[in-house]
């Protein structure tokens, strides 16, 4: 397993056993990222911290199910820009190809809000908070709580440097 898989965790079994194609969105405000946390992901119920995104769904483009994630999970309206990142996980119950791109809001003043994931009751959802992040607050987190894609991040420019990361 590669050092930037998880550690084991708690995920639903919707997930496990399975290829998914995710579609993440990056969007940069005033030096922060819009992240959302998820539980369940982690074995000590840490929240792990990612890009809003989620699983592509036949018959839509792959800008309409990340126009689609972000208003499922942030309530926001974007536009999806330039692709940025292709990420490869890979695990004992879990293998995904996430595609990472850039975002903008397209109400700039509109303020997000924590959403939900449609699949899940409103008891078992993953989605637990929803915040603006500066890389100085990444990186003072374990690694397992971020994802690997901002791991090493020092500045939000640093999101906008196309990279692909395959598991070795």
């Amino acid at each position: 397993m590669a050092s930037d898989s998880l550690p084991a965790r708690e995920l639903p079994e919707a997930y496990t056993g399975q290829v998914r194609l995710r579609v993440c969105g990056l969007l940069v405000h005033n030096g922060t990222l819009l992240l959302t946390a998820h539980r369940g992901l982690l074995t000590d119920s840490k929240p792990f911290w990612s890009p809003p995104g989620g699983g592509w769904q036949f018959g839509e483009t792959i800008q309409e199910c990340l126009r689609r994630e972000f208003r499922e999970e942030t309530g926001l309206e974007v536009a999806v820009g330039r692709f940025l990142h292709l990420h490869e996980y890979q695990s004992s119950d879990l293998q995904a190809l996430e595609l990472f791109f850039e975002v903008t809001a397209l109400a700039p003043m509109a303020m997000p809000r924590l959403g939900s994931d449609p699949e899940h009751t409103a008891d078992a959802q993953l989605l637990q908070e929803l915040a603006f992040v500066s890389p100085r607050q990444l990186v003072v987190l374990p690694a397992p709580q971020v994802h690997p894609v901002l791991r090493q991040i020092i500045s939000t420019d640093d999101v906008f440097i196309p990279q692909i990361r395959f598991q070795q």
